[in-house]
């Protein structure tokens, strides 16, 4: 189902929505003439009603707290992505306080990382693929750096609170590769459509004379449930799709650093 993440946003919300329109309508017209046979000589209409209010209580709390995980979920991914970023910045400001030519190669380094990043490994993890070969840059840093022997005090100090920031940068690199698949596992999406089926299925179980009437209550309840299951769809997936995390946190760190003086 991950081809639905290639989709333009406005298309994959109007094929959810129709899927569980058509299911809807395609049920009620199917199961009309059956249902007044249940509702024989007396109407059943209330208690096919507490029953509908029951399960989509029920239903709408269940898919509200998954609405909630994964709205936790998709801030938490954009949050990884700025703590990587900050590590950059405060690395490469770092850099600046060594003697060239180590320092620009050092800092050339660091570009050619988040460059990377942005325009080769982001478009990998908006299709499920983890980036990588983009720890090659970061080993090219790390070796670059084991060059510089420090010969006093200052350059030791200085030495040690790189070596502590790129740490932080690998951990926060490893942190984001490692939130790449995340993602609520089969078994609750079973759970959500599901459930998301057996309430449109009891609105069939109405008898309603009128046709039109039946039409729409049955249409409005059927969209309801495929634009809330689109939402959660389009965010279970952060770095996949429209809706997804944005690489903006390092890019704004990539412009700052290719700045004269960044």
């Amino acid at each position: 189902m991950y081809w639905v993440y290639l989709l333009p946003n406005w298309l994959f919300e109007s094929l959810t929505i129709f899927a569980f329109v058509a299911f809807g309508l395609v049920g009620m017209y199917a199961s009309r003439k059956w249902m007044r046979g249940l509702h024989f000589q007396r109407s059943y209409n209330d208690i096919v009603g507490f029953y509908l209010a029951g399960i989509t209580v029920l239903y709408g709390v269940t898919l509200g707290l998954f609405a909630v995980g994964v709205w936790t979920t998709f801030t938490d991914a954009q949050m990884k992505v700025t703590r990587e970023g900050a590590a950059v910045i405060s690395l490469s400001r770092s850099l600046g306080a060594l003697q060239e030519p180590l320092r620009s190669q050092l800092q050339q380094d660091l570009r050619n990382y988040v460059y990377r990043v942005i325009y080769v490994g982001w478009p990998e993890q908006q299709r499920g693929i983890l980036p990588i070969e983009n720890r090659a840059f970061l080993d090219k840093f790390q070796e670059d750096f084991e060059s510089f022997n420090p010969s006093t005090d200052a350059q030791r100090v200085l030495a040690s609170d790189i070596s502590r920031q790129f740490d932080s940068l690998e951990e926060a690199r490893s942190i984001r590769v490692d939130s790449v698949t995340e993602e609520l596992p089969t078994q609750l999406w079973t759970l959500i459509l599901i459930g998301g089926v057996i309430c449109i299925v009891v609105t069939w179980f109405f008898h309603i004379e009128s046709l039109q009437m039946h039409f729409w209550m049955t249409l409005f309840t059927a969209g309801l449930l495929g634009l809330m299951i689109f939402i959660v769809a389009a965010l279970d997936n952060p770095y996949r799709g429209a809706i997804s995390v944005s690489p903006e946190p390092l890019v704004r760190v990539y412009h700052q650093m290719i700045k004269p003086g960044g």
